[in-house]
Formats: structure tokens, sequence, C-alpha cells
């Protein structure tokens, strides 16, 4: 079993994306199993789908601490847990019954804090503290305008926006490549450097990653 290691704790084997699964045996997204790794399969994850297109970097590392906002029922969310290993993430989710789902995960796997609230009210989970990254999957016209708000309010200086824009929710009229440029001036007019871009294809139809680092 040959493995290569893409960036810090994110390994291909057999041309499969994997990383450390941190609970023995445990695997609450049915994916594939190589001893002590796990699968991360990029037909469920935007970021796992960056990594296959080959974007240039992932700026996660070990004790990173994590703003997700639209963590759903955990899939992502738990392949970066063990990536930043005695880091911790704050997964922030809308949804009740996704966040129903994300609670079991979460008691497995102990670096991982559910919030359920809403990502555009950034104040009503103000308690949380500074973050290094801040990580967004909010499928909303305006998704690009509530990870910068979130970022003003939580993110360290320095630190870095990862960004899964959902093109259709923004415009159908108009392609995945305009709408992603479009959101990408919106970025670096907030004050963020575009480290690097991927359009999803064909893992996740219409949508594009990116990657920002901030500057002021």
């Amino acid at each position: 079993m040959r493995i290569k290691e893409l960036f810090k704790n994110i390994f291909m084997i057999n041309k499969k994306l994997v990383v450390l699964n941190q609970v023995k045996d445990y695997n609450p997204f049915r994916d594939d199993t190589f001893k002590e790794y796990i699968e991360w399969n990029p037909n469920r994850s935007k970021l796992a789908a960056a990594i296959m297109k080959k974007i240039k970097t992932v700026p996660i590392k070990q004790g990173d601490k994590i703003l997700y906002l639209g963590a759903a029922h955990g899939y992502t969310v738990s392949k970066i847990s063990s990536i930043i290993e005695n880091g911790i993430i704050y997964a922030v989710e809308f949804s009740e019954r996704c966040f129903n789902e994300l609670i079991p995960v979460s008691e497995k796997i102990k670096n991982i804090v559910p919030i359920l609230g809403d990502a555009r009210k950034p104040e009503t989970y103000d308690w949380i503290e500074k973050v290094d990254i801040v990580y967004s999957d909010v499928a909303q016209p305006d998704q690009t305008s509530i990870a910068i708000r979130n970022c003003r309010t939580f993110l360290k200086e320095n630190g870095f926006l990862m960004i899964a824009i959902k093109t259709r929710s923004i415009d159908v009229t108009k392609s995945p490549n305009q709408i992603t440029k479009e959101e990408i001036e919106k970025v670096k007019n907030a004050g963020f450097d575009i480290i690097d871009w991927k359009v999803l294809d064909p893992y996740e139809k219409d949508h594009s990653f990116i990657i920002a680092k901030m500057i002021k």
C-alpha cells in the first residue's frame, strides 16, 4: 500500500484521498478504509474536490481553530478534524435536521463543537474565540458576504478564508466561471489576497472553491 502525503495530514492511497481515522472503527459515513486511514470522497466534500482538482495549497494545520459555516451532517467537518488533530472546529449549522445528525459525530470526535445557528447572524455565537480559518459552505445568494461578515468578527490577523461557492444559488443565468470571478472580486475588495481557486466539476457540479488570505 503506497501512501503519498499531498498536504499536511492529507494523503493519497490507491488513487483515493484519505485522512487518518481519529476514532478507531468509527465510520459514520460508510467510507472506504485502509488500515488506520479513511476515505475522503470528493463527490461528498467540496474541499476534497478542490484537492483532487489540484488546488495550490490547503492552509489547514495541526492545532488550528476553525469556524465552519454550513456544517450540515459533518462529513467534511469530520475530515478536517483529523487534519487539525488537537485543534478545534466550531461547526455552525442552521438546519435542525442536519444539526441532529451532526451531534452524534461531535460526541465521538471530541474536537468538533456543534452550534445550531444562522451564519447570517454571527452575533448569536459571538462567544467563540478568534480563529485561524473561516470555512464557508453556505448555499445562499449572499454566501460570500456571509463569509466575509464572519471573517470580520472572528478571523485572526493574516487568517484564511476558504469558501465553497454554489454558483446556481447566486445566479442561474451566468456561467459558473463568471460567477466565481465576480465572487473573487468581492473577496478581494474585502481585503483578502486570493491564493487559488478551482471550479469543482466533475466532482461537484456548478460549484467552485476559493482560498484567500486576509491582508488588511
